[in-house]
């Protein structure tokens, strides 16, 4: 298969994107990234600070009281959210290769990942269209209530490294739906097409200083976002640590908080499953992005009867998969995002094999002259109580838990601080609905692993996050209901006497 994409002479140069245009950090500092899978540097982006932030902030919020896009028909506004879906696809090559050199992921993940950005702002632009308020004339026949919906205001969005421009793509184009204006963090790994949504904002339409971009790090960037009075709502996907500090920290100001945080997401497998089919999903769910998605499907909880046959298939399949370069579009799993994410990974590997899990995969550093490299890993004989089965690894790693009842295997399933995804495979269907409806998680798949739509919410119980993103209902978080109470025929009264 041949490879149009090329690692590049030299890093690309980006600049903030504030007011509608390309700026550098008031200090004029600035840092770069390595391309985590070829040890090279491949972006320099704006060291913003908080004087950098807070100028975002208050463009931000002139844009928002100036009303150009808060009060632009819904029908404008869906022309224009569209036209940004339109631009992602035409730039799609251009934004790939970005998140692929900046991100460690293989190329032909990140060409997917375009596709499904553009997907939801397709769908998002269909929602501009749908926000509307409601009527009660059942209080009496001088009385008429109007429900109104009104933008939140101005939107702080803090995002994760592991699919940057899907992630924002989660979040600003509902947020320009209900016409909120938008001050934007992507991760200081991964900033490069998300200053560069800035940019396509503008083009498709959306007036200067409604989407603003800063690079930098969370502290003071993501810090400032959370805290300051001008910000009406934050929303933050990341680790469940870093969301407890954003949501302490917008407490201060009573904003609104919504959390897409981590997950430790349980495959329930019972004796009738087809394990040629669950194999695959099983793969897949666990080595794609390098195992770093809060979706990972990292715990196998699987009948005690099917064990031994399961793990001699899985592992059989995942020596298949082809792992390496990312610029390579037949690789399937590339490289760690940094050295930090990287020996934390290889910490739990140790950890498993100490606390007595049976290593039959990988489970070593590749030693390679560039890049950061772990191989698929797969460990059976793991038990709930181990480290590897209790904690987010973000990484290539699948545990292999066994069950030998029903009621096991539920309580093994919600045995952790964790509630975003599940899996159940089974032909029963009344054990695929019982299960589904007792476990706690925001999304469970019945024989299937990680299909997702923009039609569906997603979102997370317990320790994974507040709020739900994608879904009919998605803009409703950057929305406020405002009551209007109206009296007709009215007449002079006199509350002090009575009359």
């Amino acid at each position: 298969m041949s490879n149009k994409y090329q690692l590049p002479n030299q890093a690309r140069i980006f600049q903030n994107w504030v007011g509608g245009t390309w700026k550098p950090s008031a200090s004029g500092k600035t840092f770069n990234r390595i391309s985590p899978g070829h040890g090279q540097e491949v972006g320099q982006y704006p060291l913003s600070q908080e004087e950098d932030t807070i100028e975002a902030i208050q463009v931000a919020k002139a844009s928002f009281e100036q009303g150009l896009w808060k009060d632009m028909s819904g029908i404008d506004r869906s022309k224009i959210v569209g036209r940004v879906a339109e631009i992602i696809r035409q730039r799609s090559e251009e934004l790939a290769l970005i998140e692929c050199l900046e991100s460690g992921k293989p190329i032909s993940q990140a060409q997917d990942e375009m596709e499904w950005a553009a997907g939801i702002w397709d769908f998002a632009a269909t929602m501009c269209r749908h926000i509307q308020g409601g009527a009660n004339t059942n209080l009496g026949p001088d009385m008429t209530v109007m429900t109104i919906k009104e933008p939140a205001g101005v939107v702080g969005m803090i995002t994760p490294w592991n699919f940057p421009l899907l992630i924002i793509s989660q979040k600003l184009p509902f947020a320009l739906a209900a016409g909120c204006s938008a001050v934007i963090k992507p991760s200081e790994m991964t900033p490069g097409t998300t200053l560069l949504l800035g940019e396509i904002c503008q083009q498709a339409g959306v007036p200067d200083g409604v989407v603003n971009v800063l690079s930098g790090y969370g502290n003071p960037v993501g810090t400032t976002l959370s805290s300051h009075a001008d910000i009406d709502m934050v929303t933050f996907t990341g680790s469940t640590q870093v969301g407890r500090m954003i949501a302490k920290s917008a407490a201060d100001t009573l904003k609104k908080v919504e959390l897409e945080l981590g997950g430790k997401n349980p495959q329930l497998v019972f004796p009738d499953a087809d394990l040629d089919v669950l194999v695959d999903a099983v793969v897949f769910g666990i080595f794609f992005n390098m195992g770093e998605c809060c979706n990972s499907g990292s715990r196998i909880i699987i009948h005690e009867s099917l064990k031994e046959a399961f793990v001699e298939k899985v592992v059989a399949h995942a020596k298949k998969m082809k792992f390496g370069d990312p610029l390579d579009p037949t690789v399937k799993m590339g490289a760690i995002i940094n050295q930090q994410q990287c020996d934390k990974i290889m910490h739990y590997i140790h950890s498993g094999e100490e606390q007595g899990a049976r290593l039959v995969l990988g489970g070593r550093k590749l030693d390679t002259p560039d890049g950061l490299f772990i191989e698929p890993t797969i460990f059976a004989d793991v038990s709930p109580e181990m480290d590897i089965a209790k904690e987010e690894i973000f990484g290539p790693v699948l545990s292999v838990i066994t069950f030998s009842t029903t009621e096991e295997a539920i309580a093994i399933a919600n045995g952790t601080e964790f509630g975003l995804s599940s899996g159940v495979w089974t032909k029963d269907i009344n054990t695929a609905m019982m299960v589904s409806r007792k476990i706690v998680a925001g999304t469970v798949w019945i024989n299937n692993w990680m299909s997702g739509f923009p039609e569906v919410p997603f979102g997370g119980m317990k320790q994974s996050g507040l709020g739900r993103e994608l879904g009919v209902h998605s803009v409703d978080e950057y929305l406020e209901t405002k009551s209007i109470l109206i009296q007709t025929n009215p007449t002079a009264g006199n509350w002090t006497t009575g009359e």
